[in-house]
């Protein structure tokens, strides 16, 4: 691991990833040395049986949990050891998120949701305020920008949670099921605009998902099973 190269075209790569769940009187072990890198503008999709470690590895992967052991590499830097402060910072503007729960503040309306994304990485400016219009009229949400989000249907709030992903303006995007809440038409229809929206502002893209139709739908479609990425 110490002789691991990084390549300025990979906005993150991993390698030698390990997590073991301790259960009872057994260890689980869910990451066994994975492998992975993606390229500036690239998509990539993980697939995998239900509690296999798909969100794990995402989450790892963006620094929301740590590994038992490998490295992680974020453009061009190693970030295995750095706090949870130091890796907070860094993320705000390298990643943006779109989950399955969609996340949503219900106290805030369209534009507030979308916005909070630039408030809590400190940057909330005109411009920003610009751009979530812009973004939510992208996503079709124009004509809805003042409605509170539990006035929205399923659908509209991952709609809004796509734009909210986007208004940092970071180069790489993580979606974990996010169809996960919704309905074939819906989720199909969500997952096309976010697809689309990642292809227009040349974004990385690390989907996690169980639909076998939207992981072909990027560029590399990659398994995780029995720990092993392939």
């Amino acid at each position: 691991m110490s002789n691991l190269t990084i390549n300025s075209d990979l906005i993150l790569k991993a390698s030698g990833l390990s997590k073991v769940f301790l259960g009872g009187d057994a260890s689980i072990p869910v990451l066994q040395g994975v492998d992975f890198a993606i390229r500036r503008g690239e998509s990539v999709s993980i697939r995998g049986e239900s509690g296999c470690g798909k969100s794990t590895l995402l989450n790892i992967m963006s620094g929301l949990e740590k590994a038992d052991a490998g490295i992680l590499v974020w453009d061009e830097q190693v970030i295995t050891h750095q706090s949870m402060s130091k890796l907070a910072q860094i993320r705000s503007r390298l990643m943006g998120f779109v989950f399955q729960a969609y996340y949503l503040a219900p106290e805030l309306n369209a534009l507030e949701n979308v916005l909070l994304g630039a408030r809590i990485a400190g940057r909330l400016t005109q411009r920003h305020r610009e751009r979530a219009i812009t973004l939510l009229k992208r996503v079709g949400m124009g004509a809805r920008l003042q409605h509170p989000s539990t006035k929205l249907s399923g659908g509209e709030r991952q709609r809004v949670a796509v734009a909210r992903a986007l208004i940092n303006d970071p180069p790489l995007i993580l979606a974990d099921e996010p169809t996960g809440n919704l309905d074939e038409a819906t989720g199909r229809a969500v997952m096309d605009l976010l697809l689309d929206l990642v292809a227009e502002e040349g974004k990385s893209l690390i989907l996690v998902t169980h639909n076998p139709e939207f992981a072909e739908q990027v560029d590399l479609a990659l398994t995780l099973h029995l720990g092993k990425l392939s």
